[in-house]
This record gives structure tokens, sequence and C-alpha cells, in this order.
């Protein structure tokens, strides 16, 4: 999902192009033959994950362990670890999966439970990993089958210094029509200055992202606790209609195709005067390069319903069940997922670039504070305050807060985000998008209601 990079676009690209290098396998294919001191790592190549490239060798030092990584853009990465983890295939002894795979692997006993290995590493204190994190990440027999390395809410990010020029003023808990209020009188603050940013491009994990946590905030659902589709119910429809308005009216210029990374421009470039988004995002906002650093404001997740919105990401390690090496696997997780780790990076890459979002320790250490001061506290009560498993008003067949966590969702919430992007650009009727995505997941509803 876009929307969980420390960095600015221009890094971002320098760190895929690069990935491929630092990778033991040309960041492509398998992983190759590994003897018993060797692991095989599947990996997305997002930065955070370079950087833990070029500190495995610590790694490797500290344990004798080596370790092969495969590191693939993430859809690639999604496709290729499907193929891995669902033919049990072994190429690979352990990969970066998101709460919303895991849960679904761990179903389907592809994933080796982590409850034995905790139990006996005393040192990586699982209790101070953030809660909700936690529970995206076990599995419905209570068994944990992921540990983080980074995590991400959502929440409202603003101009303070627009703000107080125009003599606004941000509520403490926003609804969203309070803000769409402010985004009416924040446009053309400056020249060429849209009120928000809301992302509109296609995709399960772009539009589909904040758009879907407006919904529950509205009252909706994209199916109740019998699996009946509710895409074209009226709390739908209504929060649907609402979003697309407020982009359309007051949005950045070309919301159809902004994405994370566009409407993170668009703030930096002062071109927007709010955006709604990734917790993440506000490292790359307060870099020490940033146009807009010391100017940005932070408010939770607008609400109507219910009493938080946000969302829940978190890139985590999962290990494959049976694998050969899983003691040496779940020794790789338990540093690249610990405290240890944090302050490694933090001395070796600075503390700006420490995978955050995952450990409460992390929101209480003085050395990440310093960079992160403006946005350290509302990234821990976003993620602190969100429900992974009642995100809305109404009980729900399934986890996920921006996504449904089945299979089905990356195929029907891809289709109907791209007609939902179509009528942000005017080219289709909310109804008619609406009335599409209710025949979609209808069709997906009733195999899991049969």
């Amino acid at each position: 999902m876009p929307g969980r990079t420390f960095r600015t676009v221009a890094t971002m690209v320098a760190a895929l192009t690069v990935a491929g290098s630092l990778s033991a396998c040309g960041g492509l294919g398998w992983a190759g033959n590994s003897g018993p001191n060797t692991i095989r790592v599947l990996m997305v190549n997002n930065p955070q994950m370079i950087d833990l490239q070029k500190l495995a060798p610590e790694f490797t030092k500290e344990t004798g362990v080596k370790v092969n990584f495969t590191t693939l853009p993430e859809d690639d990465l999604r496709d290729k670890a499907s193929q891995e983890f669902s033919s049990q295939a072994h190429q690979y002894d352990l990969a970066t999966l998101s709460n919303f795979e895991i849960p679904i692997y761990s179903k389907n006993k592809w994933l080796e439970p982590m409850d034995t290995y905790l139990a006996k590493d005393t040192a990586f204190n699982q209790g101070d990993i953030l809660k909700p994190i936690a529970q995206s990440l076990s599995g419905s027999d209570g068994k944990i089958y992921g540990e983080p390395f980074y995590g991400e809410s959502s929440f409202l990010m603003y101009r303070k210094d627009i703000f107080q020029d125009k003599g606004l003023t941000m509520p403490a808990h926003p609804t969203w029509q309070q803000v769409a209020d402010l985004a009416t009188k924040a446009d053309g603050a400056k020249p060429g200055m849209k009120g928000i940013c809301l992302r509109g491009q296609p995709g399960w994990g772009q539009v589909l992202a904040p758009l879907t946590t407006v919904v529950n905030t509205f009252g909706g659902t994209w199916f109740n606790k019998d699996w009946s589709a509710q895409v074209s119910a009226p709390p739908f429809k209504e929060a649907t209609n609402f979003y697309i308005d407020l982009v359309r009216k007051h949005g950045e210029i070309g919301a159809a195709q902004s994405g994370f990374t566009e409407c993170l421009t668009s703030l930096e470039q002062s071109k927007v005067a709010m955006w709604y988004d990734a917790t993440s995002a506000a490292g790359s906002l307060e870099a020490k390069d940033s146009p807009v650093a010391g100017k940005i404001g932070y408010a939770p997740a607008p609400v109507v319903k219910t009493k938080t919105s946000g969302w829940l990401y978190a890139w985590s390690w999962a290990i494959e069940k049976g694998g050969k090496h899983l003691s040496n696997a779940w020794k790789f997780v338990s540093w690249a997922s610990s405290q240890a780790y944090e302050k490694l990076v933090g001395d070796k890459l600075g503390w700006a670039n420490v995978p955050a979002g995952k450990r409460a320790s992390t929101y209480s250490n003085p050395d990440y504070l310093k960079v992160a001061a403006a946005f350290a506290k509302p990234t821990l009560e976003a993620i602190q305050s969100a429900n992974p498993t009642s995100p809305g008003v109404q009980p729900r067949p399934t986890g996920g807060i921006q996504f449904v966590d089945i299979p089905e969702f990356t195929d029907f919430g891809t289709k109907v985000s791209q007609d939902i992007s179509s009528a942000i650009a005017g080219k289709k009727s909310v109804d008619s998008a609406l009335s599409n995505g209710q025949k979609l997941a209808s069709a997906v509803g009733k195999t899991y209601a049969s």
C-alpha cells in the first residue's frame, strides 16, 4: 500500500534503483541454494528494507547466519509470495507480508506460528509491540504469525501557517464536515493552492484505502456480518458522494491520477493546504530538506459516526511453515523487528530512518523524539486507536479497516476503484460506479455465505 515510506519520492526512486545491486541475488527471482547457516528472504524493496540490506552484515556478525535477499516491487512481491507460500515450495525461508496477507495465509496453514520462539526469546519483548499491530498479525487461532518491521495508521495533515493566515482552527478531533468546511475556506489561500488532497488513483491500496475509512465512519461497510454486499447501501453511497464531491470541488488538480506520492508532492510544494493519508508521510514532510518542515500540523483521522477512523497497515516478517531453517529464520525476525535494530539504524543511518510504528518504546526514545517530535505522538495515538476487527458501526464478517481481509478483495476492490476513479474524473456517475461495485461484491459475498 503506498504510503509507507519516510523518504521523499526522489529518494524512493533512487533506493529502488539500487535494490538489485544490494541484493545477494540481483533483486529478482529465486535466492539460490543455501547452506545450513544461510537463510533466504523474499522482501519488498521499500527504502526501509534497502536500509536493512545495508545493515544485514551486522546480523551475520552477531549470529553467524548469512542472508540471501530477493527484493521485488510490491505487486511482484505479492505475486511471488502467493506462489511461494501456497505451494510451500521452500525456496525462501521467510518473506515480508502485510497484515492483509498474514491472517489469510495463517488460515491456510502456510505460516509457522511464532509463539514457541517468542516463549524462549525473552529479549524480543512481544509486549512492546503495539496492540493493534500485534492483533492484526495474529491468526483466528490466537497464535502469532507475523512480527512487524514498521507500521502506520492514517491522520490529517495541514499547513499551520496557512490556517493561521486565514484565521482557521483545526479541531482537536475533526469531523469530515468540518474538514470539508476548512477545505472550502483554505482553497485559494495561495495562488494555485487547493483546500485538500485525497487519493483518487485506481487501486485497492490507493483510492480505496482512504475512501474505505470514510465509508466506515459514515456508517457503511463492504459486507454485513452475513456477507451481504452493502456497496450500494445508503451509508456507502453517502460516503462516496461526499468524498468525490470534496475532491472534485476543493481537491488537487488531476485527482483521478493522484495517489500517495502525488499528494505528498502536492503538500510539499504548497499546492494543497491539507492531506488525509498515511502517518508514515510525516517523516518526509519533516525531513531536513523538506520545504514544509515545521509548518505541518497533525490531527486524528476525521470521523462522522465512529470515535476513530484511522487505518492500520504493517509490513511484517512471516516464516514459511515447515522450513529447514526455522531457528535461523526466527533469529532474523527477532533481530530485524527488535529495539536493538532500531538503535542500530539510528546510530548508523540516522534516527529519521528508523522503521517506526510498531513498538511503544520507540515513542519514549529521546533520540527518536528529537527528529519526530512533531508527529510521534499523533502517529502513536492513531495506531493505538485503530480497531482492525471492528472499524465501523456494525459487526463485520472478517477483519480489515481500509480493506476487506479476503483474497478476492485485491481483484474486485481494484475493479471498483477504477469505477470510482472514473467518477472522480467526471466520466461516470457515483450511482453507476457503486451499482457495478455491488454486483462484484455480491458475487464474492455469496461464495462465503454459502
